[in-house]
C-alpha cells in the first residue's frame, strides 16, 4: 500500500509540473493579454468612430450656420421692399413726378403693352399690359381703389432695385409683379415687344400662383424650385417670394430669383475651408440644387431607394446620419430654405484622413503586439494612455467652441433639455438669456479678426466668472451667446443680465500695445414662469426675440418683456460701433 501511494504521488506532481509547465504559462498568459488588448482597441476605434461622426455633424453644422445667414440676406430684403410698398399704399409720397406717372398710367393702361420711367438713372422702369389683358385673366384685377398708389409704389421699390443692382452681391433677378397687369425687375426687358410675354410667364409661373390667399393662408416667405426653358435647353431655377397684402386684399408678389449657379456660389461660400466630404443642397423634393465640387466634376448620383430612406428620415428630425453602402451622410434642415443640406463622406475618403490614419495604426500596433509579447504590452499599454488622452481632447473638442471654451450649439441645447426637464419635474422655474454683442462686425472690419477672437474670449470669460456652476452657457452663433438658469426666477435673471451688460459695458479690452476698446451688448430674457412652458426651443426663440427687440430699441441694453417700452434702457446708449481708447 505504501508503494502505491507513493507512484500515486509521483504521477500527480508529473501531471502538475507538466501543466504548469513555463511555455504552458506563457501560452496562457499571452492569449489572456491578446484578449484584453483586442477588447481595449477595438473600444477605441469605437470611440474614435463615434467622436468622429460628432465632429462631422459640428462640421455640417457651421456650413449649415452660415448658408442660413446668406439666404437670411435674400429674405430680409423681400421684407424691406414689403414693409415699403406697404407704407407707400397707405401714405404716397407726394411729388409731381409721381403724380404725373399716375395721370400717365391712365394714359396708356389700354394699350397693348406700355412703359412707364421717370429716371433711368435712379430708377427702373415699370412695364405693363393692357385692361383688356388683365380682365381676360381670372387670377388678374385693376378693381382695386388703391391702384395708383399701388403704382407708385411700384415706381418707389423701382429706386430701390436700381440701388441694389450696384452691390456686388446682388447678382440676382429681383421683381414685383402686380395682379393689376404690370411688373418692374433690376433685369431690364431687351425688347419692349417682350413686355406681355415677359409679364405672361411671370403671373403663370409657379411661384406666383403659390401666393394667393388660399394657397399661401399664412402670407409668409416660400421658397420654391421648379424647371424653366432657356436657350441652352431645360434649367433649374429657384425662387424666395413674399407676397404683398394690404387691408386684406392681395396687390402681388415679391421675388428673388437664382439660377443654380447662384445657389452654388452661395453654398461654395459657406463650405469655404472645407476640405474633407462633398456638400450638396437638396429642396423638399430631393431635387439637387448645388453641390460643392468644383466645377467640371460629377457627382454620383442617389438611388430612389437612397433618397426616399433619406426623405423619411427627415420627416421625423431636423438633423442627423445615415450610412448608405459605401458612404456615410450627415444632414441638416436648412432653416431659411425649405430644403436640406447633406454632407457626403466616402468611407475611402475617411481611410486616408485623420482618424483613418489612427484607426490604421491601432491596426499596425495590434499586429507588432501579436509577435512581440512584452515588448507589444508596454507600446498597447502607452497606445491605451495615448488613446485615452486623445478621447478626451476630441470629447471636449465635440462638446465646446475652441475660440470661447464655452459649450457649443449641439451641446448647449441638449444640456438646456435635459435641465428644462429636471426642473420641470422639480417644480423649478427655468430661465434663459440670449446675448448677442452690438456692431460685433464693425470691430472684425476696423480692426481684424484677431480683434474680433479676443473680444469673444472676453466676453466669454465674463460670461463665466458670472454664472452658477448650475448654470449653462454657450455660443450659438458668430457673436451670440446663450445662458440657462435652472432654478432661477425671472426676476432674479434679468437683474443678472444687467449685471452681465454693465459689466461687458464697463470694461475696456486691449486690443493692441495702446488700443483700447469698449462694447456693448443687446440680451433678452424669458422664463418658464411667464407661461408654463418648459421647451427650451421655445423659451430660447422668446429670448431671441427679445433680443432683437433690445436691438432695435437702441442697443445695450436687457429686454424682459415682449413689449419695446418694457425693456431695461441705460443711462448711455451706443448710437455707433465701439470706439477705440
Amino acid at each position: 500500500m505504501p508503494h502505491v501511494s507513493r507512484m500515486e504521488h509521483s504521477r500527480w506532481l508529473n501531471r502538475l509540473s507538466r501543466h504548469s509547465s513555463p511555455g504552458r504559462v506563457v501560452n496562457v498568459c499571452f492569449l489572456v493579454v491578446l484578449l484584453f488588448s483586442t477588447l481595449l482597441t477595438w473600444r477605441e476605434v469605437v470611440v474614435l468612430q463615434e467622436a468622429y461622426i460628432s465632429s462631422q455633424r459640428n462640421t455640417l453644422e457651421n456650413v449649415a450656420h452660415e448658408l442660413n445667414n446668406q439666404l437670411q440676406i435674400s429674405i430680409d430684403r423681400l421684407l424691406f421692399y414689403r414693409n415699403g410698398m406697404q407704407a407707400a399704399l397707405t401714405t404716397p409720397l407726394a411729388f409731381e413726378v409721381l403724380h404725373n406717372a399716375g395721370e400717365e398710367f391712365e394714359r396708356k393702361r389700354t394699350q397693348h403693352r406700355w412703359s412707364i420711367m421717370l429716371d433711368n438713372r435712379r430708377t427702373l422702369p415699370v412695364n405693363g399690359v393692357s385692361d383688356e389683358f388683365v380682365d381676360e385673366t381670372t387670377s388678374l384685377s385693376r378693381d382695386n381703389p388703391l391702384l395708383r398708389n399701388e403704382l407708385t409704389a411700384t415706381l418707389e421699390v423701382g429706386y430701390l432695385l436700381r440701388l441694389s443692382t450696384t452691390l456686388k452681391r446682388a447678382t440676382q433677378q429681383m421683381l414685383y409683379v402686380s395682379r393689376a397687369g404690370f411688373f418692374i425687375s433690376n433685369t431690364p426687358v431687351a425688347n419692349s415687344n417682350d413686355i406681355v410675354e415677359q409679364y405672361y410667364a411671370l403671373v403663370t409661373s409657379p411661384w406666383f400662383a403659390m401666393q394667393s390667399q388660399k394657397q399661401n393662408p399664412g402670407r409668409g416667405v416660400s421658397w420654391l424650385s421648379w424647371m424653366v426653358d432657356s436657350p441652352q435647353g431645360l434649367a433649374r431655377r429657384v425662387a424666395v417670394t413674399l407676397p404683398v397684402d394690404y387691408q386684406h386684399y392681395w396687390y402681388g408678389v415679391l421675388a428673388i430669383e437664382f439660377s443654380l449657379a447662384q445657389m452654388k456660389q452661395l453654398l461654395a461660400t459657406a463650405t469655404e475651408g472645407e476640405k474633407e466630404g462633398e456638400y450638396r443642397l437638396y429642396d423638399n423634393r430631393m431635387n439637387l440644387i448645388a453641390t460643392s465640387l468644383a466645377p467640371g466634376m460629377e457627382p454620383s448620383s442617389l438611388s430612389e431607394k437612397e433618397k426616399a430612406q433619406l426623405a423619411q428620415a427627415f420627416e421625423h428630425d431636423t438633423r442627423g446620419g445615415e450610412r448608405l453602402e459605401t458612404r456615410y451622410i450627415n444632414w441638416e434642415k436648412i432653416r431659411n430654405y425649405d430644403g436640406v443640406l447633406l454632407r457626403i463622406h466616402p468611407l475611402d475618403e475617411g481611410i486616408r484622413g485623420d482618424f483613418g490614419s489612427i484607426s490604421i495604426a491601432l491596426g499596425l500596433l495590434w499586429a507588432l503586439f501579436t509577435s512581440m509579447l512584452i515588448l507589444s504590452w508596454v507600446v498597447i499599454r502607452r497606445m491605451v494612455r495615448n488613446m485615452s488622452t486623445l478621447q478626451e481632447s476630441l470629447q471636449w473638442q465635440a462638446w465646446h467652441d475652441g475660440l470661447t471654451r464655452l459649450y457649443n450649439r449641439t451641446t448647449l441645447f441638449d444640456l438646456a433639455s435635459k435641465a428644462a426637464r429636471e426642473c420641470e419635474h422639480d417644480g423649478k422655474p427655468l430661465a434663459v438669456i440670449q446675448l448677442d454683442l452690438d456692431f460685433f462686425k464693425s470691430i472684425n472690419d476696423r480692426f481684424g479678426h484677431q480683434a474680433g477672437d479676443r473680444v469673444l474670449s472676453h466676453v466669454s470669460g465674463m460670461i463665466s466668472a458670472q454664472i452658477r456652476e448650475s448654470d449653462i452657457a454657450g455660443r450659438v452663433g458668430g457673436e451670440e451667446f446663450c445662458i440657462v438658469l435652472p432654478g432661477m426666477t425671472k426676476a432674479a435673471a434679468c437683474e443678472r443680465a444687467e449685471q452681465l451688460r454693465s459689466r461687458i459695458n464697463n470694461r475696456e479690452i486691449l486690443i493692441g500695445k495702446s488700443e483700447t476698446l469698449r462694447i456693448s451688448a443687446s440680451l433678452g430674457v424669458s422664463s418658464s414662469e411667464e407661461k408654463g412652458l418648459y421647451q427650451f426651443e421655445h423659451l430660447q426663440s422668446i429670448a431671441d426675440n427679445r433680443l432683437y427687440m433690445a436691438k432695435q430699441n437702441g442697443r445695450n441694453q436687457v429686454c424682459c418683456q415682449d413689449d419695446e417700452s418694457q425693456c431695461c434702457t441705460p443711462s448711455r446708449q451706443p448710437s455707433g460701433p465701439p470706439a477705440e481708447v
